[in-house]
């Protein structure tokens, strides 16, 4: 048995799925992410213009799903979700990476986050290190 309690909700201008950009470089939108009181010590030392990892769970997939058709294609060969980045899928876990543009208090503003208003929140986690030179 595994549990997951959300630390937080994303508060964003988008509302619904059938409204909401794929990916994030097709419009989304900066967003909130308004994290619950208990982990407020968890937020200390972040910081504007920080990269960070969300992960997120995505409430509204259908959990049953094992093979699409990328970015809902007809002409596009059905695929393994897993090869892909369809939010429907057995663990719906969203992943982000997103840029911290603002922090006030429980609530920090990110860049392009196409997650719909009321995602909850399960973690948040730096970037660190880069692409390795070759």
């Amino acid at each position: 048995m595994y549990e997951l309690k959300p630390i937080g909700f994303v508060e964003s201008s988008l509302v619904d799925r059938e409204s909401a950009p794929m990916q994030p470089d097709e419009g989304a939108p900066e967003a909130w992410l308004a994290f619950v009181p208990e982990v407020a010590d968890g937020l200390r030392d972040l910081e504007i213009g920080a990269d960070v990892l969300l992960f997120t769970w995505l409430h509204e997939s259908d959990r049953s799903v094992l093979t699409t058709r990328p970015r809902g294609d007809a002409n596009r060969p059905e695929t393994g979700v897993f090869n892909t980045r369809s939010p429907d899928r057995p663990n719906p876990i969203g992943l982000h990476r997103v840029t911290i543009t603002a922090i006030d208090g429980l609530r920090v503003r990110v860049s392009h986050l196409e997650a719909i208003h009321g995602t909850p929140i399960a973690d948040l986690k730096p970037v660190i290190g880069g692409i390795p030179d070759r």
